[in-house]
């Protein structure tokens, strides 16, 4: 309606104007309700076709879009396993928490037995090197005794043999041999020692290390399975929709606890979806005003900093059927982030608020680039200069909006 009055007042203004002073026609004489369009036909059809220009021009290099709104990230309480709630921490469905409170216990009786299990095992395995150390000395004692037989053996053969060979026949040869025998047992015996001490010394040097390391890392494991069953905030927020009572039982994948959304979020950037033909257009650094229905009356300007290279209805999962194109029934549209220009620009608008926001080209550059012509520059002036036509627009939404969604929407 606005654009019409704009460009009535250069087309159907001058041709009445015409009509009235220069030709004599009057409204209700010459020009009547049903002679209209054949005195005014060059106005009208001007006024039509400049009003379809405008409309194009202003919409085109100046987006606007209704499908604006304050996306908010929400984070599902659920545990890391499943369980049955042994306690619960939060009173009320609804509520703030800071980050690592605990908001609900499961059931920890597996999780406290497999840690008990884990420190029963490190204690006997520390008793177990109590007794290997024994066992060293043990060995120790063993060795010198299997020496001292060995060297008693040692000396008694050399005097067998010294007499033999004094006194042939002076000792029986039988003894010899005996003797020789029992050397080489008395060896064996060294050597079993020995073996016996390197056995306890790997015992208490490697095998118990590492059965304690593996009663330590399992002991751990238990210690970490049950700090999972106390489920905590992980971020400060406000806990909606939390109705877990005691011996409910809690599933991660299928049952979630409730709902966390964490302070501040969604209080930063509007998301705000612009016509596909709008794509180059649309830039980081435009200059942007939007009004939410959240704060009404309210024009807030914004500035485009991020616009989504993908339109996301043209997306699509890996699958064992082929794509459709035609299941895409609707045009996707061009996501743009918004930020407000000035600090605090956007307080007092609620998070997921529905909001309308126009974005206003700048073609500055342009105009003052040397190798720009004369009527480029001028079109381009003209152009920017038309922005003022979609902010006056979008103020007189910001006015019409609270009467259009409390009296005229039917509710």
């Amino acid at each position: 309606m606005l654009e019409i009055i704009l460009c009535s007042l250069v087309t159907i203004l001058p041709d009445y104007l015409i009509r009235r002073y220069v030709q004599g026609r009057r409204i209700g004489k010459e020009i009547t309700l049903y002679s209209v369009w054949f005195e005014l036909r060059w106005g009208i059809t001007g006024c039509l076709i400049l009003t379809v220009l405008l409309i194009t021009v202003v919409f085109y290099n100046h987006p606007s879009t209704t499908s604006v709104t304050m996306f908010f990230r929400t984070v599902p309480i659920v545990p890391e396993i499943n369980g049955r709630v042994a306690e619960v921490y939060m009173t009320g469905v609804n509520g703030p928490v800071s980050q690592g409170a605990p908001i609900f216990r499961l059931d920890s009786s597996a999780q406290q037995a497999a840690a008990e299990t884990a420190r029963r095992k490190i204690a006997e395995v520390e008793a177990e090197m109590v007794v290997a150390q024994s066992d060293i000395v043990k060995a120790e004692g063993q060795i010198q005794e299997a020496r001292s037989a060995h060297q008693q053996t040692v000396d008694e053969l050399e005097t067998k043999r010294e007499l033999q060979k004094r006194n042939p026949g002076g000792v029986a040869f039988r003894d010899i041999e005996r003797l020789e025998v029992q050397l080489q047992g008395r060896l064996g015996a060294i050597t079993s020692a020995e073996a016996a001490k390197q056995s306890a010394d790997a015992k208490i040097a490697s095998l118990l290390p590492a059965q304690k390391a593996s009663a330590e890392a399992a002991l751990a494991q238990a210690e970490a399975d049950l700090a999972k069953t106390v489920i905590r905030a992980g971020v400060s927020g406000q806990v909606t929709q939390f109705a877990l009572r005691v011996g409910d039982i809690v599933n991660p994948f299928m049952r979630p606890a409730g709902i966390l959304i964490p302070d501040g979020a969604g209080r930063n950037i509007l998301q705000a979806g612009f016509g596909q033909i709008e794509a180059q257009i649309m830039k980081p650094g435009m200059i942007a005003e939007v009004t939410c229905v959240s704060k009404p009356f309210t024009v807030i300007p914004m500035v485009v900093i991020d616009v989504q290279d993908y339109i996301a209805a043209g997306q699509f999962r890996g699958g064992e059927q082929l794509l459709e194109v035609q299941q895409v029934t609707r045009p996707g549209t061009l996501l743009a982030h918004l930020e407000p220009l000035y600090k605090g620009g956007i307080d007092g608008v609620t998070p997921g608020s529905s909001c309308i926001a126009n974005a206003y080209s700048n073609n500055h550059d342009i105009i003052t680039a040397k190798d720009t012509g004369t009527v480029r520059r001028i079109a381009l002036h003209a152009v920017d200069a038309l922005g003022l036509v979609h902010a006056l627009i979008l103020r007189l939404q910001a006015l019409v909006l609270p009467f259009k969604t409390l009296v005229f929407s039917g509710h």
